[in-house]
Parts: C-alpha cells; structure tokens; sequence
C-alpha cells in the first residue's frame, strides 16, 4: 500500500470490508424480495404501485440533490432503492400514490442528503419518512382496508382485547403494511442476511427478547400464548428488528451498544404498545434508539490503551 492510500482522509464510514456497499445494498434488496412480492400478491395491483413510486422518487431525489449540491451522483450505490423499498412496505397498500412520492422525497432530501448523505444521516431514513407521514396523514398511514381485507389489523383486535388467527399472521393472511404482514417471507429474508454475515442476531435478538420479557410483565395478560404469538407476528416487529434496526449507519457500533440498543428498543416498543394508544410502536421506538445511539457509544465504547481500557470492542 503506497503512502498516499495509508494517509487519506475521509468522511466515515471507516472500516473497511471485502464486501462493497453496493453489495450489501444488492443483498438487503434480494432479502426484502419475499416480502415484498408477498406483499404485491397479497394486497393487489396498487400495492406495486406504491413500491414503484416509492422507489423511483427516492432514486430521482438522490440523483437531484446530488447535482444540486454539486455532489458525485450516488444512486449508484443502491441505498435509494433500499430506502424507497423499506419505506413501500411500511405503507398500506392503498396509500395514495403523491403521498408516497412526498415521503420518499422527504427520506432522502430531508434525513438523508441534508445530512451529508449515507453514512451521515442520524435516523434510518426510510423509518424517519414513514414517522413524518404518520404526524402528516395519520388517516391514510392507518387506513388498511382493500380488497382483499377490511377492518381492523390483528394487533388492533389484539389491543381491544379479542383473539386473532396466529395461523394466518405467520403466513400473512391479514390487513397490515405492504411488507409487515408475512413473519415467514420477512424471517426468510433474514436468514439470507445472517448467512452472508452482513446482520447477526445481537440486535434482534434483544429486540424480540425484551420485547417479549416486557409484555410478559407488564401487558397484565401473563402468559397467554395467543398474546405473544400476535405481537410477535404482527404490527412490523421483524421488519423493524431484522431490516431496519439493523443499519449499519444507525445503530451502535460496539458489541455491547448493540446489545444496549436492542433492549432499549424492546422496552419502548413495549411502551407504545401496552401504554400507548396505538397498537403500534416499533417506527417510533426505532427512531428513538437511533436518537440515543450517540449516548450509548459514549457509555460503550472501550477506553484506550494506558486509560485502563480493553484493546477491543
């Protein structure tokens, strides 16, 4: 390596791995497919069409604010497409289609780019957009009647204190987002990533965990299986832990961050959800540990050598 290459300076990320960026952002893409054409077949034509315009109007906002901040165009990285696909499946199916536009707009310019691009931005993007339409058109984000499904989501029958088909949850057979309703399709997904070792289970795996130790405490239902099993599958909790949770630029990058970050966010999500008014959380409880990741770094991070620190993360 020339002298030149072991002094350059740049902005992070730092670490540097055999696998490009463009290659992690091709996997998560190929990971999100079964959900995603789940989604498609499950909820009709129109659900393609929110995906299509999510995902172009994110790739042409990047392309646009990288020439008007006289930046190298970087839509070919894939992290657009990856934004514009998350944000998709965490709308409802009928979602009007400007509105789409208006939040995957709002993802890249506003969360995104403003901040200095990917690697820079302090929120996952995708989730920090889906949040701004909640306040924004919070009778649309929560309409989830089509075609095939009217009435109130499992987790809102759930909350109201009535029983829903576990079966149908893990398959998918239910109203919901585009993208959160099949537990099989999105774990699918997820195993794919732990595979290539571009996620592990540390983040999620507290996630659900605490998630699950919390209801259990405080939901006053003890153990009741049926509970459980329906907030597991439903409401976007594998979507958030295993999709979204796990961004690299978001998250914590010590061991025992991840470890932090993942409780913190189980406990939140156990708030909104058994506190809450909403039957939902996970968006928010994200978006919140995303918020806090700079403290838990500063509480996690290993001391340096000669200041009684270990020598590794």
């Amino acid at each position: 390596m020339s002298d030149e290459r072991k002094l350059k300076v740049s902005s992070n990320p730092h670490v540097r791995d055999a696998m490009s960026t463009r290659g992690i952002m091709l996997a998560v893409i190929i990971a999100l497919l079964p959900t995603t054409i789940f989604g498609i077949v499950n909820f009709g034509y129109h659900a393609a069409l929110v995906i299509l315009v999510s995902v172009g109007s994110s790739v042409l906002a990047e392309f646009v604010m990288c020439k008007i901040l006289k930046k190298p165009v970087s839509i070919g990285d894939c992290s657009a497409i990856v934004t514009g696909l998350l944000l998709a499946l965490n709308l409802p199916a009928r979602f009007p289609l400007w509105m789409t536009a208006l939040g995957a707009c709002f993802a890249i310019v506003v969360v995104k780019m403003l901040f200095g691009g990917l690697g820079q931005n302090f929120m996952n993007p995708a989730l920090g957009a889906r949040c701004f339409l909640v306040i924004s058109f919070a009778k649309y984000m929560t309409n989830f009647e089509c075609d095939a499904y009217t009435g109130a989501t499992p987790l809102a029958v759930v909350k109201a204190g009535g029983q829903v088909d576990i079966f149908n949850m893990v398959i998918g057979r239910t109203a919901g987002t585009i993208g959160e309703t099949s537990m099989i399709a999105i774990v699918l997904g997820a195993c794919f990533l732990i595979a290539l070792g571009i996620i592990d289970l540390k983040i999620p795996g507290m996630y659900i965990l605490s998630f699950v130790i919390f209801i259990l405490i405080f939901s006053g239902r003890g153990f009741d299986l049926n509970y459980i099993c329906a907030q597991l599958a439903g409401g976007g909790l594998m979507l958030g832990a295993f999709f979204m949770a796990t961004d690299y630029v978001t998250r914590p990058i010590t061991k025992k961050g991840q470890y932090l970050f993942g409780i913190l966010l189980g406990i939140l999500t156990g708030l909104f959800r058994v506190f809450g008014p909403s039957a939902e959380g996970v968006s928010f409880a994200i978006i919140i540990g995303n918020l806090l990741v700079p403290l838990i770094e500063k509480i996690t991070l290993p001391k340096a050598f000669g200041k009684g620190g270990e020598n590794s993360l």
